[in-house]
């Protein structure tokens, strides 16, 4: 029922520039999309700018969208993991600004700056893999989709699907595992 009315909506859109159907496209996606880049951002102040950029982008680019090739979900989804990649690269390292930290244990707050370097280099590490396998990691680690919906979104087999996705976490636990043995428990 959803993608009837996605279907109509975007022929609306497309045809007429109906900003009412924009609205209602944008709407039914909107809080799934925002929790996918705040996940990935961990709360930082741009998680609503960048969800912002998606939705402009999303419908700037609404004519190219075609229904045989994918799901508008996974076209969204697509369009929203480019988006978080160029922010990412675009982004300097911002220090943690200490003042702001209530700290109440030095050893909580040690573990609190190792974790969030480590998901900072993460991210990194992870931005330079092939696409499609940093589709795979970010749809099953920030998208919350299973390893079948994530076949059927990008139209991989889901033995593809796990590959990516196991291969990828062995990588990066022997990538951070020295650096980071404490924070990660080992």
């Amino acid at each position: 029922m959803k993608e009837q009315a996605e279907i109509k909506w975007i022929r609306n859109i497309r045809l007429f520039g109906s900003k009412k159907d924009a609205d209602f496209l944008i709407r039914s996606y909107y809080d799934e999309i925002y929790r996918y880049v705040s996940r990935q951002l961990s709360g930082d102040a741009d998680t609503y700018d960048l969800t912002q950029e998606i939705f402009i982008s999303m419908l700037r680019s609404i004519k190219t969208y075609q229904k045989e090739q994918a799901s508008f979900r996974t076209w969204l989804y697509h369009i929203a993991t480019n988006k978080i990649i160029d922010y990412r690269r675009k982004k300097v390292p911002q220090t943690i600004a200490l003042e702001e930290t209530v700290v109440t244990d030095e050893k909580d707050f040690i573990q609190q700056i190792g974790q969030s370097e480590l998901l900072y280099q993460i991210e990194v590490y992870v931005s330079c893999f092939p696409l499609n396998v940093q589709q795979v990691y970010r749809l099953h680690v920030y998208g919350e989709f299973t390893f079948e919906q994530i076949s059927l979104s990008l139209h991989i087999p889901e033995g593809t699907v796990k590959s990516y996705y196991y291969r990828l976490q062995k990588k990066i636990r022997k990538e951070f595992y020295d650096e980071y043995r404490d924070v990660i428990g080992g």
